[in-house]
């Protein structure tokens, strides 16, 4: 049996000059996530279902379990020196603490509890990370350039999944592995070594009630899989929770997308504390992930709340879609 801190200390050799103040970063992120699935365990028997009521910096209504789960993980990671920058998805700026600090050389992005609206009707939920390194030229109090990095940048990202079991997920840019919640003994224990991706899968996932609003080429895509124009017809596979339907994407194939619509004409999910994360996992295992013309992991954010399109999933299904765009661009 391994634990995740074990598998961190083995993994973290392979960083030029690593120490343990890695996986010591990162143990701000299990303890975190302990807690917070501990939340969420209990949801129905304590008062942390329905909204708080305040509106966050994305024009969305906060839930209380939002507020806890942002709180533990600034809590936790916080007291790590090696940390200096915090960008949470629910604070309108990064929160800067050991900024000044020779020591603090990672800054930590990530989105709390994705989902969180699904936590009333016990849907699984999530938490994303992204973990990028201080560049070389940039000063310690230059925050704007330390955090906008684009996503092929990161030098670690995951997420948990809080559903049946609570599962976190991680890569450092050299295979995927998942580690399962043992209530036992309270620990990650390795579940799932060296992910990949299924070359294909039989489930795409998409919230087709916007299917009208959706661009001519992401319907002719849909369309191709249903049919069964790659060899078989695809069944429709869409919980809600980002997370959760791209943590089956990973382990069962297909594809997971989020396009424009007119109302959001660029995408709905956050740049750096969704699509990076999923995309740098996707990568690492295999798969791909674009906005629906370029690589996620090529762009270069200009604001800490961007938003973007997201299609991600396994080879076979992505390079159907990359053929899908072409040829609607050489129609038009």
């Amino acid at each position: 049996m391994q634990t995740v801190q074990q598998h961190i200390l083995q993994d973290q050799r392979k960083f030029p000059g690593a120490s343990g103040e890695f996986s010591w970063l990162l143990s701000g992120i299990t303890l975190a996530t302990k807690m917070i699935q501990a939340k969420v365990r209990r949801a129905g028997l304590t008062d942390i279902l329905g909204a708080q009521g305040d509106i966050n910096v994305q024009g969305e209504v906060q839930q209380k379990l939002d507020v806890y789960s942002n709180e533990v993980l600034l809590h936790c990671l916080s007291l790590r020196e090696s940390i200096g920058i915090l960008a949470s998805e629910e604070n309108e700026r990064p929160l800067t603490v050991h900024y000044d600090s020779p020591n603090a050389r990672y800054a930590v992005i990530f989105d709390p509890l994705d989902g969180s609206s699904n936590i009333d009707v016990n849907v699984s939920v999530g938490t994303t990370f992204s973990i990028v390194r201080r560049p070389a030229d940039v000063e310690l109090s230059d925050v704007g350039n330390w955090v906008l990095q684009p996503g092929n940048r990161q030098i670690a990202a995951g997420y948990v999944v809080y559903g049946s079991s609570t599962i976190l997920v991680y890569t450092i840019g050299s295979g995927v592995h998942g580690f399962t919640l043992d209530p036992a003994v309270g620990a990650f224990v390795l579940s799932h070594e060296n992910i990949r991706m299924p070359e294909q899968g039989k489930y795409y996932s998409v919230n087709e009630a916007y299917r009208d609003d959706f661009p001519p080429e992401y319907n002719t895509y849909l369309d191709r899989l249903r049919s069964g124009e790659l060899g078989h017809r695809y069944a429709s596979r869409y919980i809600g929770s980002m997370v959760a339907d791209f943590h089956r994407t990973l382990l069962k194939g297909g594809v997971f997308l989020y396009p424009p619509t007119q109302a959001n004409p660029t995408g709905k999910l956050r740049l750096l504390y969704e699509a990076n994360p999923i995309a740098f996992i996707a990568e690492n295992a295999g798969g791909a992930a674009t906005d629906g013309s370029r690589r996620i992991l090529d762009i270069h954010p200009e604001t800490i709340h961007q938003r973007t399109p997201l299609v991600v999933g396994s080879r076979v299904e992505m390079t159907e879609f990359r053929k899908c765009v072409n040829q609607d661009e050489v129609a038009g």
